[in-house]
């Protein structure tokens, strides 16, 4: 019974140095991990507060991959912006100096080649891509936000370009006599009568007429289509004028004073005054000819330029162009008709929409939180901002052409006012926008900063350990299996010869 008790007692030693094996390779597991167990059931009734904590760690952490994406996002789409805005700054010193520092046709032809270049950049920047989403496209991230410079300037063979509709504008605008679609006659021997040529949104528009001429009689525009005029009834005095105002395509007005004088031939806006009423007229009429055709030229041709750039600008996919009705050439021109996708390039290719531009791209950032930071090319800052550029770049003004001068003045003057528009959306107020996303977002992530600290110190309370206590077991256990080895050895030396000895 004795020699059977010693058998069963190495056994039990054995599988006691085996339990203590599998408890040290277990703390040093704990020792370079640092957690008490490598499974959830190893944590015992803590299991189920373990695994909510790291549920809520992961999500933090997904939502802060969020914001890392978005906030590089933002900071691309600011980047073009404040390009643009250098573009705006270019644009405007190109034509202050086309007409002042540099002056004359070579100054103009100066303007548009910096609006060409300026336009290219600006279209780039309206492409910017985040990867593979594109930043001002809407909800359209797959596909550019606006057209090539070529196509948007010249088309693209079938379809339509800036170009084009400006010089079918003009055409409607100017008239084939280039009078701006008015036909100046005299009822009588005595008198001088504008008309508008037909019923139409084309030329200009009579708007007042008014007179300090002595005994002149002036008629204020009446009847379809609309006419006014003046009656010279005695000799004027020189200095004496007479004033008209007309309403040109794009919602300007331009006054024209023709001024009596007894120089012959008469200068700029003055008529020659006769020695009579008759002859008066007549050279009224013939000044005032001249200098509607002087107008029509240069601040007409200018309006229309800018109206036709309003109607190509305006347009989207589900909003087509507006062109001049009719066939070339486009004098006669009574109305305008819609455009197709087919017959006119849509510079803005983007998604199109009625809701704000912001809410086009959204991100949660957190369990409750989510921030709006979409964009599209087609915004009024953004639009106003390509369309003046464009419109520079696509009006030619021939440096022989003797009202050149005169033409890009009345052009600058009408891009200048529309870049600096008040009361409209501008570049700044798309920053602010986004630099709100930003502010939202950095304070999301220091908020999940602060979270996850507290997180991890729950986790390493529950399933951490202290590498002082586990070294100190560490050894404590050494000491024991050392011990149990040598009495396990000693046990498997004796035997029943030993024993009897």
């Amino acid at each position: 019974m004795s020699v059977s008790s010693i058998g069963a007692q190495s056994q039990l030693a054995i599988q006691q140095l085996t339990q203590m094996r599998a408890q040290f390779d277990d703390l040093q597991r704990q020792l370079s991990t640092g957690q008490k167990s490598s499974t959830y059931a190893g944590l015992g009734i803590d299991r189920g507060v373990t695994v909510s904590l790291n549920a809520r760690l992961s999500a933090i952490g997904a939502f802060d991959n969020t914001i890392d994406n978005v906030m590089t996002r933002i900071n691309l789409m600011n980047t073009a912006l404040g390009n643009m805005t250098d573009i705006t700054s270019t644009v405007k010193n190109a034509m202050v100096q086309a007409n002042g520092v540099s002056g004359g046709s070579s100054g103009a032809a100066v303007a548009q080649q910096t609006a060409q270049s300026s336009l290219d950049e600006l279209l780039g920047l309206l492409n910017t891509q985040a990867g593979d989403r594109y930043l001002f496209s809407g909800r359209a991230t797959d596909q550019p936000a606006v057209e090539t410079l070529d196509h948007i300037l010249n088309g693209d063979g079938t379809r339509a370009g800036l170009k084009q509709l400006i010089a079918e504008r003009n055409q409607a605008d100017l008239g084939a006599d280039g009078l701006g679609r008015l036909v100046i006659s005299s009822p009588t021997p005595t008198s001088v009568s504008l008309a508008e040529d037909s019923i139409s949104p084309f030329g200009f528009k009579l708007a007042s007429i008014t007179t300090n001429v002595t005994g002149a009689t002036v008629f204020a525009p009446s009847g379809t289509p609309a006419s006014m005029g003046v009656d010279f009834s005695a000799v004027p005095n020189p200095g004496e004028t007479v004033t008209m105002r007309f309403n040109l395509p794009d919602g300007t007005s331009q006054n024209l004073t023709l001024t009596a004088t007894t120089n012959s031939p008469p200068g700029a806006n003055e008529f020659t005054i006769g020695a009579g009423p008759t002859e008066t007229a007549s050279n009224f009429q013939t000044a005032l000819r001249g200098a509607i055709g002087k107008l029509a030229s240069t601040s007409l041709t200018a309006a229309s330029a800018v109206a036709a750039s309003n109607d190509f600008f305006s347009a989207d996919a589900n909003n087509p162009p507006q062109r001049v009705g009719g066939s070339p050439p486009f004098y006669a021109a009574t109305g305008m008709v819609a455009g197709t996708a087919a017959n006119t390039v849509i510079w803005y290719t983007g998604e199109t929409g009625t809701d704000p531009a912001r809410s086009t791209a959204t991100a949660q950032i957190d369990p409750s939180l989510s921030v709006s930071y979409g964009a599209r090319a087609n915004e009024d800052a953004i639009r106003t901002l390509v369309q003046n550029v464009a419109t520079l770049a696509a009006v030619t003004i021939s440096p022989s052409d003797p009202n050149g001068v005169a033409l890009s003045s009345a052009l600058d003057q009408r891009l200048t006012v529309n870049l600096g528009a008040p009361g409209t959306q501008t570049i700044t107020d798309i920053e602010m926008d986004l630099a709100t996303a930003q502010t939202s977002l950095q304070a999301a992530k220091t908020r999940h900063q602060q979270t996850s600290s507290t997180l991890n110190d729950f986790l390493q309370q529950i399933s951490g350990v202290s590498n002082e206590d586990v070294g100190a077991q560490l050894l404590t256990l050494q000491t024991r299996m050392q011990a149990s080895m040598q009495v396990t050895a000693m046990l498997f030396q004796t035997s029943l010869v030993n024993y009897l000895k």
